[in-house]
């Protein structure tokens, strides 16, 4: 979860959906790498916003987890998995709007734009919903 300065969370919407859903960014974690390391490198290549220019202010106190609803299992994702387990971090961003750049080599978003959060659960796909619930109950002391 990267906030701006006014406590706004960075949205998107993603590319391989036509629906008007919208996340924040996220990703796996490579061998190797710590979750908060994958956090950063996430952000990086799917937002364009280097590493310094986020300032990490709190992570979930444990994972996260969704399930895809049944008429998905087995047809997204190449059919490898039935949903995930997360860990979140919030970030502060500490630049400006025009350090955004989701034209990325392997770009996974349309747009982008800094939403509200409460905003979030009603923008995001519906199998998404209580897992958003959870992340900003994990965080709500950072929008006090």
């Amino acid at each position: 979860m990267l906030l701006n300065a006014e406590n706004r969370v960075f949205t998107a919407r993603r590319l391989d959906n036509p629906a008007d859903y919208w996340q924040m960014p996220q990703g796996g974690i490579d061998p190797g790498e710590s979750p908060r390391e994958a956090a950063f490198r996430e952000l990086t290549e799917e937002t364009g916003i280097a590493p310094d220019r986020a300032e990490l202010l709190a992570e979930s106190g444990g994972w996260l987890h969704y399930s895809l609803p049944d008429e998905l299992v087995g047809k997204i994702w190449k059919g490898k998995y039935c949903g995930q387990s997360q860990k979140w971090f919030a970030m502060r961003f500490l630049g400006s709007d025009d350090e955004v750049d989701i034209e990325q080599e392997h770009p996974e978003f349309s747009e982008w734009r800094w939403a509200a959060p409460e905003s979030l659960p009603r923008k995001i796909v519906p199998f998404k919903v209580q897992l958003y619930r959870e992340v900003l109950a994990e965080f709500a002391h950072l929008f006090d």
